[in-house]
């Protein structure tokens, strides 16, 4: 059983039955005396993709879905499709899409330390590692003299996504990203 003060971004929860995966959480702290801390959680229902909002106190339970976390590769793109690798068994399980939304971004081919979630032998959706390695093919040329002060530009990264760096940054350096936040760590 998982309570709503331990959800995080990724996690599975059974919902009537059926797995939901945790899209977003935001934390409210009431000011006045004696209130609770609510959490508003988006879920995403893992068999029709709906999306369900619930607005929960710290202390609401939740049974943990039956998902098996398997250790996967992102081994190359078939059409629409993403196929990864069990690292165990070598078995390989294709995503579509529009099932990724937004972790698209920070696959690359190779890419080790995800996580797929297993429900019946049918990925229901990924965990990527806390950060990716990504080089920068365009931005704007770098600016002598800058320093790591918190002025940015933008940059395009090999997988397309699109990201703030600092200034002295330019293209072809690679550079660590936060898949959680999607923001510029340091270089690789």
């Amino acid at each position: 059983m998982a309570k709503a003060s331990d959800f995080k971004r990724g996690m599975v929860v059974e919902i009537n039955g059926v797995p939901h995966i945790i899209k977003q959480i935001e934390v409210r702290s009431p000011s006045s005396r004696g209130a609770t801390t609510l959490y508003k959680v988006r879920f995403n229902n893992l068999k029709t993709g709906q999306k369900l909002d619930e607005t929960l106190k710290g202390d609401d339970f939740f049974k943990d879905a039956d998902c098996v976390r398997v250790k996967v590769q992102f081994s190359y793109m078939d059409g629409e499709n993403y196929v990864f690798m069990n690292m165990e068994d070598y078995s390989q399980y294709s995503v579509g899409a529009d099932d990724l939304e937004e972790q698209k971004g920070y696959l690359t081919e190779g890419l080790e330390d995800i996580v797929a979630l297993l429900f019946d032998d049918t990925v229901l959706g990924i965990e990527l590692p806390s950060s990716v390695a990504l080089e920068i093919v365009e931005t704007a040329p770098e600016i002598k003299g800058a320093t790591a002060t918190g002025r940015t530009k933008p940059a395009r990264l090999t997988t397309g996504l699109e990201v703030q760096v600092p200034e002295y940054l330019k293209s072809g350096e690679i550079i660590k990203i936060n898949t959680v936040t999607g923001k510029f760590m340091s270089r690789a």
